[in-house]
């Protein structure tokens, strides 16, 4: 009889330990999901930041490229106005060269002119 409680016994810790499998078995895919979701939340996380910063070069680039235009824009207006400016110096070196010539030729008109003013003021001898 010893044998038969042996086997009952062993059969009782047999049925508990398939029940115990069973149980642990059961709970293997939701603790898999657990483990899953664990694992795609930082993922996913990671992805969505990664999205962000890819959208942020985006418009970064787009900025820059403005930027770019603008300052385009502004070297082609200084550029313009040193073309201006070079032209009217230009214009002005032509002037301050001429400027003494024409003193000269001022002044030597005014001497001319003196004695054309005196003979002019001189009585007529002949009348």
């Amino acid at each position: 009889m010893s044998e038969l409680y042996d086997l009952r016994a062993r059969l009782a810790a047999l049925e508990s330990e398939v029940d115990r499998l069973r149980k642990e078995s059961a709970a293997t895919p939701t603790m898999a999901d657990r483990s899953s979701a664990d694992v795609r939340t930082p993922q996913r996380d990671r992805r969505r930041v990664l999205d962000a910063v890819g959208e942020e070069q985006v418009e970064q680039r787009q900025v820059m490229t403005r930027l770019a235009e603008a300052v385009g824009v502004l070297v082609s207006g200084q550029a313009q106005q040193t073309m201006v400016l070079q032209t009217r110096t230009r214009s002005l070196e032509t002037q301050s060269r001429t400027t003494p010539q024409h003193s000269q030729f001022l002044e030597s008109l005014l001497a001319g002119q003196s004695p054309l003013f005196e003979e002019l003021r001189r009585p007529d001898d002949k009348q």
